[in-house]
This record gives C-alpha cells, sequence and structure tokens, in this order.
C-alpha cells in the first residue's frame, strides 16, 4: 500500500496557501530548466481559494505559462456550470494569461464529446508532448478526482491523455485520463472541507476502491484543512 506525501493546515485558506506555494516553486522550476511551463487546473467550488491566491502571486512570469483544464462540463459556454467560467474569473484574467496561453475545452451544446477530447487530447500533446508539468486535482465526496468518476468507462482508459465521461450529475464530461496524470511532472491534490473526510482516507493510502485512489504520480503532495483530515482544534 502507497502511503501518499500529506500536510494539514488549520484552515482551507492556509492550505491553499501552502498548496500554491508548492505548485509555484515547480512552476518556477519547469520555467528555469525549459523557458516555460504548464499547469492544468480542476474545477468545483474547492479550488476557489487556491486559484485567487495564484493568481495575485508576482513570483512567476505568468507569460510563460500555459494553462490547461483538467476536466469540463459539457455545458453551453458561459453557463455557471462550466468549470472555465470559473478559471477565467479567478486565475486567468487576474494573472493575465494570454489567450493563445489559454487552453480552454472547446465544448458546446451540439458538439459530441467524443469529438471534443479528441480535439483536446491533440493540444495537450502539441503544447506539452504529453507531460504537463503540474497538475491541480480535488477530491469528490464520492472519491472522483477530475472528471473520473465511480463506475464510468473513462476509467478503463490505458493509452489516449483525453476522454469522455459518460453522465454524471447532469453532464457528460471531457477528462485527463490516468495516463495523463502518471505522465505530469508534479501532481498537487487541494482537499478541504469535512465531506471530504472519509475519501481523504482512502486517497492517502491509495485505496484503488475509489477512483482518485488508483492515481499514479511521479509526483505528488496532499494538501488539506483540519475538517477534511478529520482533525479538530487547530494543527501546529
Amino acid at each position: 500500500m502507497k502511503l501518499r506525501a500529506h500536510t494539514t493546515s488549520s484552515t482551507a485558506d492556509e492550505a491553499a496557501a501552502a498548496c500554491a506555494g508548492w505548485m509555484l516553486a515547480r512552476l518556477a522550476e519547469a520555467i528555469s530548466t525549459r523557458g516555460s511551463a504548464s499547469v492544468a487546473f480542476s474545477g468545483g467550488s474547492s479550488p476557489a481559494s487556491l486559484l485567487r491566491v495564484l493568481a495575485a502571486s508576482t513570483t512567476i512570469d505568468w507569460s510563460v505559462v500555459h494553462v490547461f483544464q483538467v476536466d469540463e462540463r459539457m455545458a453551453p459556454p458561459g453557463s455557471p456550470d462550466r468549470n472555465q467560467t470559473q478559471l477565467m474569473s479567478l486565475f486567468v484574467d487576474p494573472a493575465g494569461i494570454a489567450e493563445d496561453h489559454t487552453h480552454i475545452v472547446a465544448v458546446g451544446s451540439r458538439r459530441r464529446a467524443e469529438v471534443v477530447a479528441r480535439e483536446y487530447r491533440t493540444t495537450v500533446e502539441k503544447v506539452t508532448g504529453g507531460v504537463i508539468d503540474v497538475v491541480h486535482l480535488g477530491l469528490g465526496d464520492d472519491g472522483h478526482t477530475a472528471s473520473l468518476v465511480p463506475g464510468d468507462v473513462l476509467l478503463h482508459e490505458t493509452t489516449s491523455l483525453v476522454g469522455a465521461t459518460g453522465i454524471y450529475k447532469g453532464y457528460r464530461r471531457v477528462s485527463l485520463t490516468y495516463p495523463a496524470l502518471a505522465a505530469a511532472r508534479h501532481i498537487a491534490w487541494f482537499v478541504v472541507g469535512a465531506s471530504k473526510e472519509e475519501p481523504m482516507k482512502q486517497l492517502l493510502r491509495s485505496d484503488v476502491s475509489i477512483p482518485a485512489g488508483r492515481v499514479v504520480a511521479k509526483d505528488e503532495m496532499v494538501f488539506s484543512d483540519a475538517a477534511a483530515s478529520g482533525i479538530g482544534g487547530t494543527v501546529d
């Protein structure tokens, strides 16, 4: 059983600051080594504070950073259900990421998820060579991460970097796959809130009964608050 590296902060904001610092250090390393960097962000409500901290950072030259989405719902453009909406408002626009460095999953109400997934895979491969520097992942109450959800066919994808899911909570989705996550240089897990306590235990011991537990990474760190870690009071 693999135990994942883990650090706990007292509050969600403190966990966001710790996670952001870790991600920024690895992006800076990529820029120093290769002259540019790539980062992929997951959706959901939890990463809002993380996105704000990263966008406010002046330690990174954001002009040489390519931004990707880990996953996206097949919802109409501009929909509040789109992960793009939060990513653009809380990170891309405040950080001043150029349009040609912002790689959004081109979903649409009349587009097939499989076509969108193929197009996005081509983009990821063209820009990164199939290796994203830093991937941010969250954790669902049901143990999902990215849009790798319990029982979905995408859990069995072994080659393609991007794939399409079935319907999950009202939408089909396009998501990075296990092969894409395994290829990434670094993965930062950001997990906050008391509802994540049980799946957090499973994630930390790499329990393959949940989708998140199946992620294999070259280098990763789990950042959580006390609530997600099941710790009362403060954390030293």
